[in-house]
């Protein structure tokens, strides 16, 4: 008996110095304690048997989601054959999804992210995210602060805005406002985002209402501009020249169009600008929790918000963070963002700004 006791203890101590040394081979576990190293192997031991990862974002391309993807094994030593599948929707096909899954109890996603804070706000209130204490949340505590999260619950993997872009092969714009912008677009030939399609071009119009009055927006419908509802038809008409100037233009689209050679440009509006944060949480019945969990911390993680800036030009709000790409993507602290009570912002108002725009427009 005692050979086997002693036999077994060995056995143990060889299975958990090999868990160790595991532990200490991936990226996640660097600099963690040995408490906090055995949690994770835990739950990326859970997350295997789990056996995927579901998730769904509204502005994340498929060529960045092949770059995170491939990310997220290495950081945690997943094997290549781990499944992580991914859906691309507009924000309203997003919400509309969301409150169906939720409505027939039948969860499919496990992590989503969407640029709709008023929804994301009232959605919490109904228990529908998971309540997870990530330790990543502690780099984005000014964030929370300013409205852009509610810790353990939501916090933004991102931010970007809907703001004028132009092609300087077609246009030579020098303004830095938004008049300036409106005053150099041709008549029929500029592009805004269409808030009865987009519940993002909603949000960025509520927030212009804070510093542009109904006057300007009259003008604008003067001019007769084309509606859009996503950000890649505003880029597409720049490149080729069908519009001269996008009021709905995204800093993702204007970094990938001129990584292939394209001469776009941004303008972040010296008025300030609507932040559009890229809300991400856990779903509160995700059929694959721990899998969940290990995606929120890669995602929120100096690693995970490389990429996306890199990637999408999305604005990190992490603390410390420095964009790789700050004139089209601005470290955060620098940026003038229209000042928005998104929690105070109830649903009823969004429709009245929605009823407001369609007045002007009559799209």
């Amino acid at each position: 008996m005692t050979f086997v006791r002693h036999a077994l203890s060995a056995s143990f101590a060889l299975m958990l110095s090999a868990v160790q040394v595991v532990a200490q081979e991936i990226p996640a576990a660097k600099g963690l304690s040995d408490a906090d190293r055995s949690e994770l192997m835990q739950m990326i031991e859970a997350a295997k048997k789990e056996g995927s990862l579901n998730y769904s974002d509204t502005i994340i391309q498929p060529t960045t989601n092949d770059v995170l993807v491939a990310a997220f094994r290495t950081y945690y030593g997943l094997p290549i054959s781990f499944p992580v599948n991914y859906t691309l929707l507009t924000s309203g096909a997003m919400i509309t999804r969301v409150e169906q899954e939720l409505a027939a109890n039948r969860i499919t996603f496990d992590v989503a992210a969407i640029g709709s804070p008023t929804w994301t706000f009232e959605r919490q209130k109904s228990d529908a995210f998971m309540n997870y204490k990530s330790k990543q949340y502690a780099f984005y505590q000014d964030a929370i602060k300013q409205g852009l999260g509610i810790d353990g619950y939501f916090v933004l993997n991102g931010g970007y805005a809907q703001i004028p872009i132009w092609n300087t092969e077609i246009l030579d714009f020098k303004g830095k406002s938004y008049k300036e912008a409106l005053a150099a677009s041709t008549p029929g030939r500029f592009s805004i985002g269409d808030v009865v399609q987009s519940e993002s071009h909603l949000t960025t119009y509520a927030g212009l209402r804070q510093v542009l009055d109904v006057d300007f927006f009259k003008e604008m419908a003067k001019k007769k501009p084309t509606f859009v509802g996503r950000s890649e038809q505003s880029a597409q008409r720049i490149l080729t020249g069908q519009d001269v100037m996008a009021f709905g233009g995204n800093p993702s689209r204007v970094h990938q169009s001129n990584q292939k050679g394209a001469k776009l440009k941004i303008l972040y509006p010296e008025e300030g600008f609507t932040f559009l944060p890229q809300l991400t949480f856990i779903l509160a019945k995700a059929p694959h929790p721990n899998a969940a969990k290990l995606w929120m911390d890669f995602i929120l993680s100096d690693a995970g918000q490389k990429i996306l800036a890199d990637k999408e030009a999305l604005i990190s709000a992490r603390a410390g963070f420095q964009s790789p790409i700050p004139d089209i993507a601005p470290n955060f602290a620098s940026l003038k963002i229209i000042k928005v009570d998104w929690e105070k912002m109830s649903a009823q108002q969004l429709m009245k700004y929605r009823d407001e725009w369609v007045s002007i427009f009559n799209p």
